[in-house]
């Protein structure tokens, strides 16, 4: 079999093409190279929630807290140690659950602790440390409401928030069957608490930590209370960039230390048993089965295997 050698015009378009191709390649590389980005750069950008409960909020003027922000900031101890740099610059960058997937994807943000879901569909367009917390997504009512479950909430106004996944959970429930309800979305998670605060709305459906959280925050927390059916069980964990196995590497090994050496315990002991700025008030979400179940046995499945019998 013989070949036609190409001529000199197609050589020309063939090596530039090659080129093109590798400079792509080049980019795309650098892209998802976060520990080369942070090596070079000195710093490293957090992406971090305003209002999402214990997990990831805001105290004003800039800082951050939160069992997945302390989580984060030891991770990054660990990465600045393993890169050999003697300090390292953690820029905290607010992201909301609209936005959260493509700050990360576009490089904005490079490690994103808030509270996101691991699921399949996003793990499409980014990767997902080892689990750190296990949520189940609940209902939150006034008290005096007289809802205590699904079958209640037809007819009635249901707040959760822009970009999340839990109406359309709530949809799915079996129990939800023929009962219709309206949404209303807040554009995070403490405008929706609100909507149910200022009676613009009947329920907030939401991950039950972030209830917990905003109820605990509440001028009132006794007028409020979390009611009815698990609606789904969901993995929560920290978000990085896709095709990126060293940095993904470095953060699980630090996670995974933090879960052997019981740090991982004290520190949800510390954001959800224990008094937190800055009303001083407690969560009060003892630690799930669960939970515990993920700690002992790391990994970063998504909550399509948790929903399998």
């Amino acid at each position: 079999m013989f070949t036609k050698l190409a001529s000199p015009s197609t050589r020309r378009a063939l090596l530039a093409a090659a080129a093109l191709s590798a400079v792509v390649g080049s980019v795309h590389a650098q892209a998802t190279d976060t520990l080369k980005k942070i090596k070079d750069s000195g710093s490293v950008t957090m992406g971090v929630r305003e209002s999402s409960g214990a997990l990831s909020y805001t105290l004003g003027d800039g800082k951050y807290v939160g069992y997945h922000i302390e989580i984060c900031e030891k991770v990054l101890s660990d990465v600045r140690k393993q890169l050999g740099l003697s300090s390292l610059a953690v820029k905290y960058q607010p992201v909301t659950s609209q936005n959260r997937i493509p700050l990360v994807q576009n490089g904005t943000v490079d490690i994103e602790c808030g509270s996101t879901t691991n699921n399949a569909t996003r793990q499409k367009d980014v990767a997902f440390a080892v689990t750190t917390y296990v949520e189940e997504v609940r209902i939150a009512v006034k008290a005096s409401s007289g809802i205590t479950g699904i079958a209640q909430l037809a007819g009635k106004t249901i707040a959760t928030t822009t970009g999340t996944t839990s109406v359309q959970t709530l949809r799915k429930h079996e129990r939800a069957t023929g009962v219709d309800f309206k949404e209303l979305f807040g554009k995070d998670h403490a405008d929706s608490f609100l909507l149910l605060e200022s009676g613009r709305a009947d329920a907030f459906v939401m991950d039950g930590q972030i209830l917990a959280g905003n109820i605990s925050k509440a001028k009132n927390p006794a007028d409020f209370k979390i009611v009815g059916e698990v609606l789904s069980v969901e993995p929560i964990a920290i978000m990085i960039r896709k095709d990126d196995p060293a940095f993904k590497k470095a953060v699980d090994d630090s996670i995974k230390a933090m879960m052997k050496s019981g740090d991982i315990a004290k520190l949800y002991d510390k954001w959800f048993l224990q008094p937190i700025p800055p009303a001083n008030t407690k969560v009060g979400l003892p630690l799930s089965e669960a939970t515990k179940a993920a700690w002992a046995n790391p990994n970063d499945k998504p909550m399509e295997e948790y929903a399998k019998k």
